[in-house]
C-alpha cells in the first residue's frame, strides 16, 4: 500500500499565500501585530515574496536590487519605508494603519 505523500508546513505555507492573496493579507496583518520581534514582519514579508515567484522576481518589479531585497527581508534587516512599500505594491498589495482597539 502506497503512502499519501506528505508537504513540509513552509511548503504548505508557500502554496497558501501564492494561491490565496487574503491570507498573504492576513498573514502579514499578523506578522505586524508581533510588536515584540519587529524582524518576524521581515520575514513574513520575504515568504509572500518567495510564494509570488521569488524574492529575485518581486525585486525587480519593485526597483530593487535582489541582493538588497535579501538582506532587507531578512530576520536582521532594516529597510527604509520607500523599500517596504515597493515591495508590498509589487506583490499586489498594500500597507495600512487603522485605529488601536
Amino acid at each position: 500500500m502506497k503512502s499519501k505523500a506528505s508537504i513540509s508546513h513552509d511548503e504548505a505555507m508557500v502554496k497558501e499565500l501564492r494561491e490565496r492573496p487574503d491570507f498573504a493579507a492576513e498573514y502579514l496583518k499578523a506578522a505586524m501585530e508581533d510588536t515584540e520581534e519587529p524582524g518576524v514582519l521581515l520575514i513574513a514579508l520575504r515568504r509572500v515574496a518567495e510564494a509570488r515567484g521569488g524574492v529575485a522576481k518581486v525585486a525587480k518589479a519593485a526597483g530593487i536590487e535582489r541582493e538588497s531585497l535579501y538582506r532587507a527581508l531578512s530576520a536582521r534587516g532594516n529597510p527604509r519605508w520607500s523599500t517596504l512599500v515597493a515591495v508590498t505594491k509589487a506583490m499586489g498589495l498594500k500597507l495600512t494603519v487603522e485605529a488601536a482597539q
